[in-house]
This record gives structure tokens, C-alpha cells and sequence, in this order.
């Protein structure tokens, strides 16, 4: 028993650890470009982005920010680039859920980096796919012109903001745009593009060009505000549908158009009054190892998540590393598929390692998810997985086949998918868990999460035994010191690159989170998903 509690304190001393440090590195993140650059906003009597939002969402309802960590590490030469220059959140704007999207002009004028154009795509992916109106508080000085060849020409850059401009308002997807500050060249064209434009008196303004470009291209004398300002696009050139004397009012203003959006049709996902678990969710910090290594028990994870602790699991007695149940998070029907990190004996009477995917359990996990398309049920799946299994008696017994067949019944399903990383994620077993390249609606990690191809310290060996058969092969000696020299260094390369902070920079998460807000984020991703209708589902041709 005393084992035990030592156990559990260390488990918990080890992830609040890595929840403070999360915490401290938002903090920093939060300060944009720093203090300086803050004062020198309000002296022009400009909100910073942060208090922009925060101005305008209901108070009482809870935030999502979207990419907090984009860009962190990145772009040393150039300063750094925090949230990669934007803050974007899924909130609350008199009830109505939206997404906003706000230029940090604190962080080099609001330019944007190759990140910026990343992140402003994945806020309009979100808008898309769950049909939800999107604010955009404009204070930009335009591309980063540094790295233009890395933000401007191709598909996935700059120009395919203004494409899902066009496509959102096709789609019926209600935009709204302030220009709070600057607004040059061709990001002129988003609030334009947008359904509805306000600008702010004195320090917004919009033009293709400004006053030194006219100069050097024809001569022209001009000031800021004759070219573009409040006055000129509003009453003059008609560009603008709203002047606005301050941020504040501007904001109000949004929100009373927000105010008066139509809606669309539901999904109809199923939803009862919520439940808070009856285990206690803190507790999850006690259950979760503090090494990736060691096993437990998820369904114990699992029973600290859902409502009212409770679940039904699917084919409990087959394919056990995987758990497959239904269960309601926050009133909201759920299809949970979890990898279940406790060692377990097959039917069979052999043993199976915990968070590895066996034939079995992918096949169990495919025909829960085809089985929640059936019945409209929304998927969350809990990542702690180190790949599937291999060897001869896997491969014999068709793992690869068996893997297909989960891999597509996640990359067909159509009802929206969730996947929260709780661990390890590594390799296949990723794209089998619906990692960044299978749609998942959200996706988030928990500050102790890895995301690799697999782990540093058999990337090592694999690289090292590699790099030691071929110095063998051509009759070289193997120094045997040297060959532990390259195993360290590539085991702390790949080791840095499966942080999830590594990840979040550059998005293939969407958010780094305490784990006791899983809930939340799940339930907000289902309030925003119900706003789209679910296409048939057809999972093509399958492997049985």
C-alpha cells in the first residue's frame, strides 16, 4: 500500500511539474512581442489582441484558444515569432459560438510568418468544417517580407486565405472583419471579402498600397488617412460598412451583429443534461505514470473523463489493448477508442504489451467506428500508443491487413472525430488513432505527450545499428565509443522532436492542455461540430 501512494505521489509530482511549466511558457507566450510593445499600443489608444477578445466574449462561457504555442521555438534569427503573430479561440460572442482570429500588432506589427498563414488556414478549416461564423480583428503590416518565398507563392500560403474567403461565403458561413490597425496589400482583400467590414477612426486603415509605395510607383504625395483611413474608405470609396469611433465600440458593434446570425441546422447529436464523473478527475494525475514506459490501467483514465464514471464497453473480453465503449461527456453521446496501456492476456491465454495494436483490437476498433457512423455518435480517441505489433506471428496473422482495415474506417468515418494525446503516439499507431492527417476536428496533447515516427531511444538504435553494419560492411572497425557517440546525439535529436510542444509549434496539435480540461475541450468540439450535417458514410472497399 505504501508502494502504491509512493507511486501515485510521484505521478502526480511529475505531471503538475509539467503543467507548471506549461503554464510558465503561456505566460510568456501571452505577452505577444513584450511590455514595451503592449504600452506602445495603448498609447495610440489600441486594445492589444488579448484584450480585444477578451472585450468581446461572454464572459461566463469558456475559451478554446487555438495554437498558443505556434511558431515557439521557431524563427531565432528573426526574434521569435509567439503564437506565430495571431491569436485565434473558439468562444462565445452573445451565446453564439465562434471562431475569432486577431492579429497581434505587437509582434512584428502583426506581419505574417510562414506559421502566421498556417494558422490563419487551420482557424478557417475549423470555421468550414463546423459551419461556424468567423471574426477577424485586422491589425496587420502585412507578409513578413523576410521569408516571402516561404509565405507567398504556393497552395497552402498567404493567397489561400482569401480562396477560403470566397468558399466560407459560399458556404453560407457568416464573416465579420474590424480593421483595427493596419491593413496593406493583399490582406486588404480579407475583411473586404468578409460579408461585413468595420474599420476604427484614427488607427485603422486599408489600402493595396501605402503612402511610400504610391510614391515610389507614381509620384503621388499622400498621408495614411487620405489614402485609406476611416473617413476615405467609409464615406468616399464605400469599402468599409461600419466607422467606428474606438476599439470598444467597435467590438460592441460586432457583437451585436453577432447578435443576429441565423442558425444553421443541427447534426442532432445526442445530448442529456451533463454529469460530472463521480471519480474524481484530479485524480488522473495520480494514475498517469510519470514515465512513458510504465503501464496502467486506462479504463481508470477513462472513468475520470466521462459523466457519471460510467461506460459501456464494446467487445470488453476481444482484442483488449484497445478499448472501445460508448459514454457521455458533458451530456454529449460519445464512441470512446482508447489504447489500453494495462498488460493483458489474449483469448488465446498469450500475453499482449499495453499500447500496442494487435489484429485483434484492430479489428474490435474498426467495427466500433463504423458502428458509431451508423448511429451518428461523435468519436474521441485517447492516444497512448507505440505502434502495432510486429514480428512473424503478426505478420502471419495479417497485421498488416488488420490494420488497413482500422486505418480505413477512420480516414471514411464522417461523424466528427476528437483526438486527445494522452501519451505516446507513435508511427502507424498514430494514423490508426486519427493523428493530424485523418481530419480529426480537434486535436490536442497533454504536456507529457510524444509524437514521433517512433520513439528517440529506438530511433537510435535503429539509425545506429544502420550506420554500424555499414561501416562493417566496408571492412572498417566499429569504435565502439563512437558508435555510443551517435547514438546519444541522434536519441537527443529525436527526443527534442517528439515534444509536444515540438509539435504544437508547428500544428500538428492545435493546443497543449491540462488534462482536467479534456472534458471541455471535447464538449465545446461537439457544440461546434452539431452546427454541420453528417454525410453518408462509406467506408469503401475493406480488408476482412
Amino acid at each position: 500500500m505504501q508502494n502504491q501512494d509512493l507511486e501515485k505521489n510521484k505521478n502526480e509530482d511529475a505531471l503538475k511539474l509539467a503543467i507548471s511549466k506549461m503554464k510558465f511558457r503561456l505566460d510568456k507566450i501571452y505577452l505577444g512581442g513584450g511590455q514595451k510593445k503592449i504600452d506602445k499600443q495603448h498609447s495610440k489608444g489600441k486594445m492589444t489582441a488579448r484584450e480585444r477578445i477578451n472585450h468581446l466574449v461572454d464572459e461566463d462561457k469558456p475559451v478554446l484558444e487555438i495554437g498558443a504555442f505556434a511558431g515557439f521555438e521557431m524563427y531565432k534569427n528573426y526574434g521569435g515569432c509567439p503564437a506565430g503573430g495571431v491569436v485565434i479561440v473558439i468562444a462565445y460572442v452573445r451565446g453564439r459560438q465562434c471562431i475569432i482570429v486577431a492579429n497581434d500588432a505587437t509582434v512584428k506589427a502583426g506581419a505574417w510568418f510562414p506559421i502566421t498563414g498556417k494558422k490563419n488556414l487551420r482557424a478557417q478549416e475549423i470555421a468550414m468544417e463546423n459551419r461556424l461564423p468567423i471574426i477577424y480583428l485586422v491589425d496587420s503590416a502585412g507578409v513578413f517580407l523576410p521569408m516571402q518565398d516561404e509565405i507567398f507563392p504556393d497552395k497552402e500560403h498567404f493567397g489561400r486565405i482569401f480562396r477560403n474567403n470566397a468558399k466560407l461565403s459560399s458556404m453560407g458561413i457568416t464573416q465579420i472583419a474590424a480593421i483595427m490597425g493596419s491593413c496593406v496589400a493583399g490582406g486588404a482583400y480579407l475583411p473586404i471579402m468578409s460579408d461585413e467590414a468595420l474599420i476604427v477612426e484614427k488607427t485603422g486603415s486599408i489600402f493595396l498600397a501605402g503612402p511610400y509605395l504610391v510614391k515610389a510607383a507614381i509620384g503621388e504625395d499622400v498621408d495614411q488617412e487620405t489614402l485609406g483611413g476611416a473617413t476615405t474608405q467609409s464615406e468616399i470609396s464605400g469599402v468599409t460598412d461600419y466607422k467606428m469611433p474606438d476599439d470598444e465600440t467597435c467590438l460592441d458593434t460586432i457583437k451585436d451583429l453577432v447578435d443576429k446570425i441565423g442558425h444553421f441546422e443541427k447534426a442532432g447529436f445526442d445530448r442529456i443534461e451533463a454529469a460530472p464523473p463521480k471519480l474524481a478527475s484530479e485524480e488522473i494525475y495520480q494514475i498517469f505514470p510519470e514515465t512513458p514506459v510504465k503501464p496502467y490501467k486506462t479504463i481508470e483514465i477513462l472513468k475520470r473523463l466521462v459523466d457519471d464514471s460510467k461506460l459501456t464497453e464494446y467487445k470488453k473480453g476481444y482484442g483488449k489493448t484497445i478499448i472501445c465503449a460508448y459514454a457521455r461527456i458533458d451530456g454529449w453521446a460519445v464512441g470512446i477508442v482508447a489504447n489500453n496501456r494495462q498488460v493483458v492476456k489474449s483469448a488465446k491465454g498469450e500475453m499482449q504489451f499495453g499500447g500496442v495494436i494487435y489484429s485483434d483490437s484492430a479489428d474490435k476498433a474498426s467495427r466500433f467506428i463504423m458502428n458509431c457512423n451508423q448511429k451518428k455518435i461523435p468519436l474521441v480517441f485517447l492516444h497512448d500508443v507505440t505502434g502495432f505489433m510486429v514480428g512473424t506471428r503478426s505478420e502471419h496473422g495479417g497485421i498488416i491487413k488488420d490494420g488497413a482495415k482500422m486505418v480505413n474506417a477512420v480516414s471514411n468515418s464522417t461523424v466528427p472525430k476528437f483526438s486527445i494525446i494522452m501519451g505516446n503516439s507513435y508511427g502507424a499507431g498514430n494514423y490508426a488513432m486519427c493523428g493530424k492527417a485523418y481530419d480529426p476536428r480537434l486535436i490536442v496533447a497533454w504536456p507529457n505527450a510524444k509524437i514521433a515516427v517512433m520513439g528517440g531511444k529506438q530511433a537510435a538504435k535503429v539509425l545506429t545499428q544502420i550506420q554500424v553494419s555499414a561501416q562493417k560492411s566496408k571492412g572498417q572497425e566499429v569504435d565502439q565509443a563512437a558508435e555510443q557517440e551517435l547514438f546519444e546525439k541522434t536519441k537527443a535529436a529525436y527526443d527534442e522532436q517528439t515534444t509536444p510542444y515540438y509539435a504544437a509549434a508547428r500544428l500538428w496539435v492545435d493546443a497543449i492542455i491540462d488534462p482536467l480540461e479534456t472534458r471541455k475541450v471535447i464538449s465545446m468540439g461537439i457544440e461546434a461540430a452539431n452546427n454541420a450535417k453528417v454525410e453518408p458514410f462509406n467506408p469503401g472497399v475493406i480488408q476482412t
